[in-house]
């Protein structure tokens, strides 16, 4: 046998460990066509090469790579590495500091060993492209990491915290999970000086620092849940509830989940839209757009606004 043909047998024995955890020797050998002899020798080529490949023996063991102290090289089949590098194109323009550029030094990477035709496609599904939703706020991935550990490990955390009027404070909470809206980044965690639930965006923090001071995990509320419900609604002066007569996934798929929550309602046929406005005119002129049959349950001030738009729209109608 070649050179050339023990190279490509390893790359393959490569790329078939990294597609599933565990292997047997036989079922190796099927996939290459080769005895298990070959498979073991086939394996030491890869330990000498720095790939850290694990046996386990007896009759339910088999070969798994593990984690080196290296990333090596990945092996991918048509599908994943066009999907890869599409991930990576919208990842450019992503809402990390450093994870844009990153991902182009990455991108630019697998373009280079791309075959040809791989790389075309990709192309065409990038040219052919739009980004309706705007850019994000960036946090610090730093921040990221800090706040992941510490919800893993269960360990209080200090930040500085700037409010929405600007005014700054020192925080100590207790995080239990992320939550991001694909624009903005936030944190559910326990707030120990106000002994309560609370979100907090990742942006508006700094010297975020997490203490030896571990916590014992209490009931909480499901962290999606409860961030929608704190942004959609609590930050702002006027928190509307609107019947619409429309299913809840239908007016799901015409909002997104940062500006509004959608509950079902006890009518079949009806479902009920929760967000808040410093201004009812905005919420009006929100509703009105989604084109559904409205009914205002609160509050009267979003009434007012509806019959002043109503009004405008009728004059406009009537103009000329």
């Amino acid at each position: 046998m070649t050179v050339e043909a023990t190279t490509e047998r390893v790359l393959r024995l490569l790329a078939l460990l990294q597609r599933r955890p565990s292997w047997t020797a036989a079922e190796l050998a099927a996939e290459l066509g080769v005895t298990d002899r070959s498979v073991r020798r086939d394996v030491e080529r890869l330990r000498a090469l720095g790939y850290p490949v694990h046996a386990a023996p007896g009759v339910g063991g088999g070969y798994q790579l593990g984690a080196g102290t290296r990333l090596p090289p990945l092996l991918f089949d048509d599908e994943e590495a066009t999907a890869t590098a599409v991930s990576l194109r919208l990842a450019s323009g992503g809402t990390v500091a450093g994870a844009s550029e990153a991902a182009l030094r990455a991108l630019a990477k697998l373009d280079q060993v791309m075959p040809p035709r791989l790389r075309a496609e990709v192309r065409a599904v990038h040219g052919a492209t739009e980004t309706l939703v705007g850019p994000g706020v960036e946090v610090d991935a730093e921040v990221l990491v800090t706040l992941a550990r510490a919800c893993r490990d269960a360990v209080r955390v200090r930040f500085g915290y700037a409010g929405r009027d600007g005014r700054q404070s020192e925080r100590t909470v207790e995080p239990v999970r992320m939550v991001t809206t694909g624009r903005r980044w936030y944190l559910m965690a326990w707030d120990s000086d106000r002994d309560d639930w609370r979100t907090f965006r990742l942006d508006r923090m700094h010297e975020v620092a997490a203490t030896t001071w571990r916590f014992r995990a209490r009931d909480h509320p499901d962290p999606v849940a409860y961030v929608q419900r704190s942004v959609t609604g609590a930050p702002y002066r006027y928190l509307a509830r609107v019947r619409l007569r429309a299913r809840a996934d239908q007016v799901r798929a015409l909002v997104p989940p940062q500006v509004a929550r959608i509950d079902d309602d006890g009518e079949e046929g009806w479902c009920v839209l929760v967000g808040g406005a410093d201004e009812p005119e905005a919420i009006a002129m929100h509703v009105a757009r989604l084109g559904f049959e409205a009914e205002v349950l609160d509050p009267p001030e979003l009434r007012e606004a509806a019959a002043v738009l109503a009004r405008r729209l009728a004059a406009m109608a009537e103009s000329g």
